[in-house]
């Protein structure tokens, strides 16, 4: 039987993996199940556009659908979102993870169900939105999670869960705040010993930090300029989350390849998104390991010919007063 601490960490990883991302317009699916909001008079949609005020109570209905020969059962709940460590995708709450938006306060009228072969099961659920709630967007999912747990091969005996989402996109009335900003910005530089003997190249590491109460779709553009303004790189990055979720932060990091062996310059990263724009940067100087080596030989013999000459001074000094 597998260890219930690995079942926890494979639920998880599978939770990460089964929300599509939002620019997806059909339902979460990973070929054996999908969840999907229920159809409306407006037609079918590929997730929940909620909006409500604080205080006020939603209802609304998700639909489990079973691709497969045989009858699957599922444990039905609501689960907050966050951007992932990793790479800033979309990921939700793990079901025994504290839950203090969508996830604590959307309730499916039913938390398992049973959807028969090639059938599918559609649950109403309410959402009351507290008095307390702070306005702007609250990101989460109605996840599906399915009951049975499949085996691994391998010495340590772990199980598997998967898991499906519909996302909801609920923003709570009130104003919105858009802010953004670029923090923590280092760069860490790599060359050969030899000057002319390899490539270098940098590792521009960032933080990227939504402080606001929207969902961003940030864009960020890497300037770097080397001695006396020469434009050395310009480049939009293509590693960014599609969105940025109200009061998250993500590390990223972006290679600079053929980095200057020589020069003295700065790095600025500039994002932007709607309404808001921040540039942040680092200095950077340059030096090929060779040369380095040499001036600190040279700087250390100057101080030790300069330290024999004091001292030298000084031992002639008593004789000659």
């Amino acid at each position: 039987m597998p260890k219930p601490s690995a079942v926890v960490l494979t639920v998880l990883a599978a939770l990460l993996a089964g929300v599509v991302p939002a620019t997806a317009a059909h339902a979460a699916d990973n070929g054996e199940w999908s969840v999907y909001p229920a159809a409306s008079e407006l037609g079918s949609r590929p997730y929940f556009y909620l909006s409500a005020d604080p205080g006020a109570t939603l209802t609304d209905r998700v639909t489990v659908s079973n691709k497969t020969a045989g009858p699957l059962t599922f444990r039905l709940y609501a689960a907050d979102a966050y951007n992932t460590a990793r790479d800033g995708g979309f990921a939700v709450r793990a079901r025994d993870e504290k839950q203090r938006g969508v996830g604590a306060w959307a309730r499916p009228e039913r938390d398992r169900v049973t959807v028969p072969a090639r059938g599918s099961v559609t649950v109403p659920y309410t959402l009351t939105v507290p008095e307390s709630a702070e306005p702007g967007d609250h990101p989460g999912a109605l996840v599906a999670l399915d009951e049975r747990i499949s085996p691994t091969e391998g010495e340590v005996a772990v199980g598997i869960q998967q898991a499906v989402g519909a996302r909801v996109h609920l923003r709570v009335n009130g104003p919105t705040v858009p802010a953004l900003s670029v923090e923590n910005v280092t760069l860490s530089q790599h060359r050969p010993l030899v000057p002319g003997t390899g490539e270098s190249s940098a590792l521009i590491s960032y933080t990227l930090h939504n402080r606001g109460n929207v969902t961003l779709n940030p864009t960020v553009a890497l300037k770097a300029e080397g001695l006396f303004g020469r434009d050395l790189l310009t480049r939009r990055l293509t590693k960014i989350p599609a969105e940025l979720l109200p009061r998250q932060r993500i590390r990223l990091t972006e290679r600079w390849a053929g980095a200057p062996q020589l020069d003295w310059g700065e790095v600025r990263l500039t994002a932007s998104a709607r309404d808001v724009r921040e540039t942040a940067g680092v200095s950077f100087f340059a030096l090929p390991w060779l040369v380095a080596g040499v001036l600190c030989a040279g700087l250390i013999g100057a101080a030790l010919w300069i330290r024999l000459r004091l001292r030298a001074r000084r031992t002639v000094a008593p004789g000659t007063a």
